[in-house]
């Protein structure tokens, strides 16, 4: 039995495995949670991530408008499913104008660290890099220098120092669609400087293939960190994302203990196989209830639509463990 190390969530938003279920992950029974008809002249919401946050739940939601801009809002929930979205994007404070000013902004992460939430996105600047921000409220934001020259995307941060540095997972890449991709570690003292830069894993295997990147932020366990990650495949009919997991050693964080070959959940419903980009899983946030293990992941459907999936820390590592790689 592992142990979930987060803070206690018992209302999450939770379904028990269903009876036929053998599989170590299963899909919400309502999915989407979210769909373009929630927001405001919006053509997709998807890739978003979610935090709990007073009574409820806060979120940061990609919403390309229909000129298919790409941008982040705020939302709130009382119960992590039934979402209120605002119909403004997230406008930062900062104080240099060449950092706030946006050209695209998507596929956000949200991540609780000492007392304040830390938003992470997909940030354009002469091509896509990591920005980041903060809010204590999710009124105000504040806007960061961002972490990485172009090209970068995916930018995760861990919930606490590794040592005395912030750290963070990212996918290097290009300025384009992105035909490769590996996953490295960054550290840095004061979320302005990075360094200590570490390979972590590259593609490996064929559903995982052509590129991998990391999804919602790493949860630590007594056993190491548990990332979940996405990998994609190119087929003769394009890309196809899936969900896997690894487990990161929880001093060195670069040093992988083990890695499941086989995905734990990929596209299969219709709202995850048809869209404006067909056959993705893409998975973004996580809430958790450490004392009893579970977590449930959200995740983009086809780059148009939320769904959430269920799994708990028992399946997760059982799972990773048969299927080791490493």
């Amino acid at each position: 039995m592992a142990n979930l190390l987060t803070p206690p969530q018992p209302t999450m938003p939770w379904q028990d495995r269903p009876a036929d279920c053998t599989r170590p992950i299963w899909r919400y029974d309502a999915n989407p949670i979210l769909t373009p008809a929630d927001v405001p002249f919006a053509n997709s919401v998807f890739n978003s991530a979610v935090t709990p946050f007073g009574d409820g739940y806060a979120g940061v939601f990609r919403c390309d408008n229909r000129a298919l801009q790409m941008d982040i809002f705020v939302g709130f929930s009382d119960d992590g499913i039934n979402w209120e979205i605002g119909s403004d994007p997230i406008k930062f404070e900062g104080v240099e104008g060449a950092i706030t000013k946006k050209e695209y902004r998507y596929d956000p992460r949200v991540v609780y660290i000492e007392d304040r939430y830390y938003i992470s996105w997909c940030n354009g600047y002469h091509g896509p890099t990591i920005g980041l921000g903060y809010t204590f409220d999710f009124k105000t934001f504040y806007q960061l220098e961002n972490m990485f020259i172009p090209f970068n995307r995916n930018g995760v941060l861990f919930p606490r120092k590794i040592g005395e540095n912030y750290a963070v997972l990212s996918r290097p890449s290009d300025n384009g669609h992105t035909p490769f991709g590996d996953i490295y570690y960054s550290e840095s003292p004061d979320l302005t400087y990075w360094g200590k830069h570490r390979f972590v894993m590259g593609t490996d295997g064929a559903w995982q293939s052509t590129k991998i990147g990391p999804g919602p932020c790493p949860l630590e366990t007594d056993e190491g960190w548990l990332l979940f990650y996405h990998g994609v495949i190119t087929t003769c009919n394009g890309f196809v994302y899936r969900m896997g997991a690894a487990l990161l050693d929880i001093e060195e964080p670069w040093k992988v203990i083990a890695r499941g070959s086989h995905y734990l959940i990929g596209p299969e419903e219709d709202y995850e196989r048809t869209g404006d980009v067909p056959n993705v899983f893409f998975p973004c946030g996580v809430i958790t209830d450490g004392p009893s293990g579970r977590i449930a992941i959200y995740y983009g459907g086809a780059d148009t639509v939320v769904g959430i999936a269920f799994t708990d820390v028992d399946s997760t590592l059982d799972y990773i463990w048969k299927h080791n790689m490493v």
